[in-house]
């Protein structure tokens, strides 16, 4: 029991969880939670993909966890690297296999965009100074764009798509600046480890202000009404102004390392604010 557990703590849950959530507030967004089938669909190669890349993610980053992170299971040995190799390729597949079903549009972001990308990250981008966290935002906002593809509404989802890529671009700074110490003992050149902490702290307010002010004009805009702005606000904005005060002071990584975990949940927030907004109207 203690191994499953180890194997499934390698695919990261909490993870998995929050973006089958994602899949269903899409859903409900674009009035399609009847439709299970193709619900069903995309929370199968979402997840899939999501479990694939945490763990080959794992793999890639094995030495820089011995610093940053020496809880992982690869880490401590309760999952082996072959064993994870296994697994990431079987869910990587999986989630192909799923994606191929749903429409064409759809398939095409999962296997000829989604896919390549999280390889890419993990192999090359990891790296390399705001582009890796631009790939990161990317692939995550990309999973809006492939839901609005499977249930026939791009449209719909280009704004959550927007959200969440600023908010994860600017969270992955953030655990960046956290992981400054082992990721310059491993020489990933990040941004943080090039420009140090004060620079990289005022990319990320310039980075919040945009996107606390970005989410506010559809409000402005009648676009959404105010259950979207409620939750926005005490989910985004107010989460998104402690940060750049904080930041203002003096960044520490000690303050970067709860960021960092604020800010998964205001991406959450983000979400249930245009799941309320549809809700409520």
């Amino acid at each position: 029991m203690k191994s499953l557990w180890h194997h499934l703590e390698l695919l990261r849950p909490f993870n998995l969880v929050t973006s089958a959530f994602a899949m269903i507030v899409c859903a409900s967004i674009m009035d399609g939670i009847c439709d299970t089938k193709t619900l069903l669909l995309t929370i199968l190669v979402v997840v899939c993909y999501n479990a694939a890349a945490n763990a080959y993610n794992d793999i890639v980053d094995y030495k820089i966890d011995m610093i940053n992170r020496p809880r992982r299971p690869l880490v401590t040995g309760a999952v082996k690297i072959k064993t994870a190799n296994i697994l990431s390729t079987i869910l990587f597949i999986a989630g192909s296999l799923f994606a191929l079903i749903l429409h064409p549009w759809a398939a095409f972001i999962a296997i000829g965009l989604a896919l390549p990308t999280l390889i890419i990250y993990s192999k090359i981008l990891k790296g390399t100074p705001l582009i890796g966290n631009a790939a990161v935002a990317a692939m995550l906002s990309l999973s809006f764009i492939f839901a609005g593809a499977a249930f026939g509404k791009i449209e719909t989802m280009i704004i959550p798509a927007c959200l969440a890529f600023g908010l994860t671009f600017v969270r992955e700074l953030v655990k960046d600046m956290a992981d400054i110490e082992g990721d310059s003992i491993a020489g990933l050149n990040t941004f943080p480890v090039k420009v140090g902490l004060n620079k990289s702290a005022k990319i990320v307010n310039v980075g919040a202000l945009i996107i606390g002010i970005g989410a506010l004009i559809p409000f402005f805009y009648n676009y959404y009404g105010f259950p979207y702005l409620l939750v926005l606000v005490l989910g985004v904005e107010i989460p998104l102004a402690m940060i750049v005060f904080s930041f203002l002071k003096r960044p520490a990584i000690k303050q970067a390392k709860r960021f960092s975990e604020v800010l998964k949940f205001s991406t959450i927030a983000g979400l249930m604010a245009f799941f309320m907004d549809n809700y409520v109207r």
